[in-house]
């Protein structure tokens, strides 16, 4: 005898399943048809849920069963991967970063992010047809819908836009950092050269107008910036450089002798010494540096300046506080002298809002005062930088701080040591950070034209030692380091034998006024100029080497 409630087939349901029973088909998760209106409104919303927190879950309670399964199968494998990366970055937190950024797994996860996020999407316009829409109340369905396509740019969008981002890092770590071999450390430290070059219609390659070398320690991540004055004369080429054949006593030709001219020197003159090097000049200057301080520089980091107006204006400014009035340099006339025409412009003193352009000129300009000043103002822009791109400003830039990056930053360091490297910077971020330079404040304004490089190693040698003990016995300041925070110019500073310490740089006050009190102004200082009046002018700007980010 047939049984009334249970068909032998039933139109729409594939045969060979089992015949829906009576408790099957009351059942309003999986056949809402004649279910109330609320048991509706909360099925639908029950069911989005569901596949934004366990994708395929939908699927099995009230869709295809087969489906939900390879669904659930793929949610749950992610899940065990998450876990697993995880954790790895609890324990080994420079692998993970090496594996993200290594060129075929990062491609691998571009292509497996990318999967996820059209099979979420998949699996929403599924959930959609298995809500039924039409038994819904018009305003209710349009509220249903509402929520899904929500749902659907939070999990399939998000997936996506991580594929994106992934794959924008990925191109951009491919054109900055070399494929070359992984460096180890000299000494138990780390040491890069950091370099600020200008590139002009009438310069070969890029100028490098700022030296600094960060060393850190390959433990602790403590960290110490010695800057190297542009115009340091008679440099010393490490003992293994091509260049120390050609200048075995020092790189001394006269006074165009500077250590920022060799750059452009071996570029026109000397490639061939360096075969298969991308960048001979950058790697001459590299080993200028090292022979200069005693100490082996591993690696550079090559920033153009012209670049870097574009990659602040991707950030949207920086904001700084400057201590004095800095000029915004007209056409050179004397180029001896450092003489120029009329400023085009003038950053004032006080609390600024920075774009690309006046940024720039903020950390380039050296009219009316020293170089040391200009070291000082272009660490305070990089400290700035670094403080400020906070990660919703590197979210929502983020293609466009990627594009300048690349356009602004070249590097020798391999990619595949960028794990230990931000493994590294991540363990030095709020430690104090020693700072010396071979000029005022540590050594008179006169010994970069004759430098004397036994004092130079003993300084240096001096201030790593102390690194290396507070790193051995941390938290007991040691004698060459300053407590404190990290300072505005990049580090604490230093203060040795011989030496005065310097005021905290934060700890100013911005030069506003004349001795007699009368506000600086713009037409005031331009006024100077044309009277030629040039001293005047150098007496209230003589501060503009103080700098603090905001």
């Amino acid at each position: 005898m047939t049984n009334s409630y249970a068909p032998a087939h039933q139109p729409g349901r594939p045969s060979g399943q089992q015949p829906r029973t009576p408790q099957a088909l009351s059942d309003p998760v999986r056949f809402p048809s004649g279910a109330a209106a609320p048991v509706l409104t909360k099925r639908a919303f029950l069911l989005i849920i569901m596949t934004l927190l366990v994708p395929g879950s939908a699927q099995i309670v009230a869709g295809n069963r087969r489906t939900g399964r390879i669904a659930l199968r793929v949610t749950l494998t992610v899940w065990a991967l998450g876990v697993a990366a995880a954790l790895l970055l609890a324990a080994s937190r420079s692998t993970l970063i090496n594996i993200l950024t290594n060129p075929i797994t990062s491609l691998l996860l571009v292509i497996g992010l990318t999967a996820l996020a059209i099979g979420w999407a998949g699996l929403f316009l599924n959930t959609l047809r298995l809500i039924r829409p039409v038994l819904l109340a018009p305003r209710i369905r349009a509220a249903v819908v509402a929520a899904l396509v929500l749902a659907m740019i939070l999990s399939s969008g998000s997936l996506g836009y991580a594929a994106y981002l992934l794959n924008v890092s990925r191109d951009a770590i491919g054109s900055i950092f070399s494929t070359g071999p992984t460096m180890e450390p000299s000494e138990g430290r780390y040491n890069f050269l950091m370099m600020g070059g200008d590139a002009g219609a009438d310069r070969t390659g890029r100028r490098p107008d700022s030296l600094s070398v960060i060393s850190v320690d390959a433990k602790s991540g403590k960290t110490a910036i010695i800057s190297v004055p542009r115009n340091l004369q008679n440099a010393q080429f490490s003992e293994d450089s091509p260049m120390r054949k050609i200048y075995p006593d020092g790189y001394d030709c006269g006074d165009e002798c500077l250590i920022n001219a060799i750059n452009t020197e071996v570029t026109n003159e000397h490639k061939d010494l360096y075969p298969g090097v991308e960048d001979p000049g950058a790697q001459a200057t590299l080993e200028a540096v090292s022979g200069t301080l005693g100490i082996k520089v591993q690696a550079y980091v090559l920033v153009d300046m012209d670049g870097f107006a574009k990659l602040i204006d991707a950030m949207g400014g920086i904001r700084i506080k400057a201590g004095g009035w800095v000029p915004i340099s007209g056409e050179t006339i004397d180029e001896a002298n450092g003489i120029h025409g009329m400023p085009l412009g003038w950053i004032p003193a006080g609390d600024n809002t920075l774009d690309g352009y006046h940024a720039l000129w903020y950390g380039r300009s050296r009219e009316f005062v020293d170089d040391y000043a200009r070291i000082a103002r272009q660490q305070c822009v990089q400290q700035a930088m670094l403080k400020q791109l906070d990660p919703a400003t590197l979210l929502s830039k983020f293609e466009d701080i990627v594009k300048a990056g690349t356009k602004v930053v070249d590097s020798n360091i391999s990619a595949g040591q960028l794990g230990s490297f931000v493994d590294l910077a991540m363990k030095s971020k709020g430690q104090d950070v020693s700072r010396l330079t071979i000029g005022p404040p540590d050594f008179d304004a006169s010994f970069s034209t004759v430098p004397d490089f036994g004092q130079i190693h003993d300084r240096v040698d001096k201030l790593l030692a102390a690194q290396s003990a507070a790193a051995a016995d941390d938290g007991i300041v040691q004698p060459g380091t300053a407590p404190g925070p990290l300072s505005a110019a990049g580090a604490v500073p230093l203060t040795l034998p011989g030496t005065q310490p310097a005021p905290p740089p934060s700890d100013f006050t911005p030069v506003t006024t004349t001795p007699e009190g009368e506000p600086i102004t713009e037409e005031m200082l331009n006024q100077f100029k044309r009277d030629g009046d040039e001293q005047s002018i150098r007496d209230l700007v003589a501060t503009n080497g103080q700098c603090a980010p905001l």
